[in-house]
């Protein structure tokens, strides 16, 4: 299965405030740690994908999902930043993934 993903035009501008400029791609993830679910969906800002990673095609910048991850993810999904808060939704046609998801800058030297 491939992923497509698409972003708005608030998304777009935000993901290039939280790049700052530096390198560094984004990773679609469900982060299990300390959560006694199935996972909060966080956006990560990498350097570089895993080995175990693969790409998710979107127009304006490079997104990854990790392979053991592919499954909870809809084939063509929707990224829209949220106009009066820091977060995202993620949705596709089948309904909403997430409504509340945050950035979480994961980049070796980041500042943030």
């Amino acid at each position: 299965m491939s992923i497509h993903l698409e972003l708005d035009s608030l998304s777009v501008e935000r993901l290039a405030m939280v790049l700052s400029g530096r390198p560094g791609m984004f990773k679609l993830f469900y982060d299990t740690e300390d959560c006694g679910c199935n996972g909060v969906l966080v956006i990560l800002v990498i350097d570089a994908p895993n080995a175990t990673d693969i790409a998710v095609q979107s127009d304006s910048y490079s997104f990854w999902v990790d392979r053991q991850q592919e499954q909870q993810f809809d084939s063509k999904m929707r990224l829209e930043a949220d106009p009066s808060y820091p977060s995202f939704k993620i949705s596709s046609d089948a309904g909403v993934l997430s409504s509340n998801v945050r950035i979480q800058d994961r980049r070796v030297n980041s500042e943030g």
